[in-house]
């Protein structure tokens, strides 16, 4: 990096609102809500607020495969949460979630309502309540919960770092993109690792881990995440490939990826989610918006 555009931080950082970049208008340095502004409430046990990032595929994800398993108490309301104009930062968000980020829920089938916030706090609140996708044997629950962190802290590196600098930074630098890219293959090296020995990544069981894992680096794979595949040379990870063909064939992933999506091809999107029958009622009605669109 020659002298020119080296940076010199000063000595007290101050917040220069005009910063740039696709997110910089929703980004602050403090937390607490923007606007008042109530939550909607539907008629099912649990009400989520989200929006499909990678994030919150999980949580929908998570959902339409314990009532694929035939839990009924698993029906849930899902709430479109649009972070780019700032939803996440209402008055009744944050009392929810005072990290203001998605995804969040409410268990309404308590005596009280409890509030889950953060992806994986969510992955195994349900795991636990239904008794579903988290192993009972100590060792093979371990290790699922061993994947489900690295997954959790690996994304920043991924989502935060390469995706900020590679995608969305206003400007692209050389030295951020170099080091994220660096940090998410040789994470994309450790899955290939882990898959080369095992059909999942807590053995030969699909678990959380899985389902945390999946939209992140799943999607990256299949070329997803950023348009970023031939960048980073996806097809070389072939054991990565595999595992995230075999759990995107899933029905279940397949509804839970489409779940308050409002982004890409019309037929894959869903903008909020209240029955089983929004996925019938979804795909007609997101054609004939197309069709109209097209003139």
């Amino acid at each position: 990096m020659n002298d020119e555009n080296s940076y010199t931080p000063p000595a007290v950082w101050t917040w220069e609102q005009a910063s740039g970049g696709k997110f910089a208008n929703i980004n602050r340095p403090i937390a607490g809500p923007t606007h008042d502004a109530e939550l909607p409430v539907g008629k099912h046990p649990f009400q989520l607020y989200s929006l499909a990032t990678p994030n919150g595929v999980k949580a929908t994800v998570m959902f339409e495969e314990l009532l694929a398993l035939g839990h009924a108490g698993a029906e849930y309301d899902a709430w479109l949460i649009n972070i780019g104009e700032g939803d996440q930062f209402s008055s009744g968000y944050v009392q929810i979630n005072p990290n203001s980020k998605i995804p969040v829920m409410v268990d309404h089938s308590a005596d009280k309502p409890i509030r889950v916030f953060e992806s994986g706090s969510i992955l195994v609140y349900l795991a636990e309540k239904f008794d579903a996708f988290l192993p009972n044997d100590p060792a093979s629950r371990t290790e699922a919960m061993n994947w489900l962190f690295w997954q959790m802290g690996s994304a920043p590196y991924l989502g935060g770092g390469f995706g900020h600098f590679y995608a969305y930074a206003p400007d692209k630098l050389e030295y951020p993109i170099n080091r994220f890219t660096m940090e998410v293959k040789r994470q994309l090296d450790v899955l290939d690792r882990r898959l080369a020995e095992t059909q999942f990544l807590a053995g030969n069981e699909y678990t959380i881990a899985d389902i945390a894992t999946w939209p992140w680096y799943g999607q990256l794979v299949k070329g997803r995440l950023y348009n970023a595949g031939e960048f980073l040379q996806v097809q070389e990870y072939t054991n990565v490939q595999r595992w995230a063909d075999e759990i995107g064939t899933r029905p279940a992933v397949q509804r839970g990826r489409m779940v308050n999506r409002v982004f890409g091809e019309p037929e894959e999107q869903l903008r909020e989610r209240h029955d089983a029958s929004d996925f019938e009622l979804r795909t007609q009605d997101k054609l004939d918006e197309a069709d109209a669109d097209r003139g």
